[in-house]
């Protein structure tokens, strides 16, 4: 049995976390895989500077720092702003594993084009910085935002009904206007409205959370994890300093 850990970018209620947990219904996985899901113990109110891009990294490294000494097989990022990833690749030997730049490269082998649906414009950034460092700009036909104030914890419970049909609206304008042949959602909270979208768009429509497990099982079984070239570690790692920056954080209850 392999366990994988996947990081919930904020600090929620059980109750909470088990809507992010509601995403591993969207995927069928081997039966020797158990998925555990783990949230930060500080982060941002929300992504949109620098500064909570900052905030979110640090959470975000600290709650998976001990992944791998704790018996973990692989790491999954659960935002689409892989927050931690390149930290975490740096300080672990497992897989980790984050849905951003995993969306748009796996849109790319589905087809030519592709668009972003996402519920605030505030999160555009979120996409732009993967699109630029990966040189694929011009591959993202468009980033629709419905500017839709996103809710973190309680994701899309209770506005399914308003919010899906602006979704599927999105993502009509997006493949008639805009020229996209795959869809991403824009975000990990958003997972909910995966299901009807997909059976109502002609395109393939990718749910990132889901990806990302899938992606770690694959891993696994091919025994592949990030290259030491591309992510070198410290000369000299700090575990214990992030634990307590982030023990005292959680401790000011803000």
């Amino acid at each position: 049995m392999h366990k994988v850990l996947v990081i919930v970018p904020f600090p929620m209620a059980e109750e909470q976390l088990a809507l992010r947990r509601a995403q591993m219904q969207a995927v069928r996985l081997g039966p020797d895989l158990r998925f555990d899901f783990r949230p930060v113990r500080a982060a941002p109110s929300n992504y949109v500077s620098a500064a909570d891009m900052i905030l979110a990294d640090v959470g975000i490294l600290e709650a998976g720092l001990a992944a791998q000494a704790e018996g973990y097989a692989a790491v999954c990022i659960d935002t689409m702003s892989d927050s931690g990833l390149a930290g975490l690749r740096s300080m672990l030997d497992i897989p980790v594993i984050a849905p951003g730049r995993a969306s748009m490269l796996t849109a790319l082998m589905l087809g030519e084009r592709f668009s972003i649906l996402t519920m605030w414009s505030r999160w555009k950034h979120l996409y732009t910085k993967p699109l630029g460092e990966l040189g694929i700009a011009h591959k993202c036909a468009s980033i629709r935002a419905l500017d839709v104030a996103p809710d973190n914890r309680a994701l899309l419970s209770g506005k399914e009904d308003d919010i899906f049909p602006l979704l599927e609206e999105a993502g009509r304008r997006a493949i008639e206007d805009d020229g996209a042949d795959v869809l991403l959602l824009g975000s990990t909270t958003m997972h909910q409205a995966h299901a009807h979208l997909a059976a109502r768009l002609p395109v393939p429509v990718i749910n990132p959370g889901p990806l990302t497990y899938k992606l770690a099982e694959l891993a696994l079984g091919l025994g592949l994890t990030h290259s030491r070239r591309a992510y070198p570690q410290p000369l000299v790692p700090k575990p214990e300093l992030f634990a307590a920056m982030l023990a005292a954080a959680a401790a000011s209850g803000k």
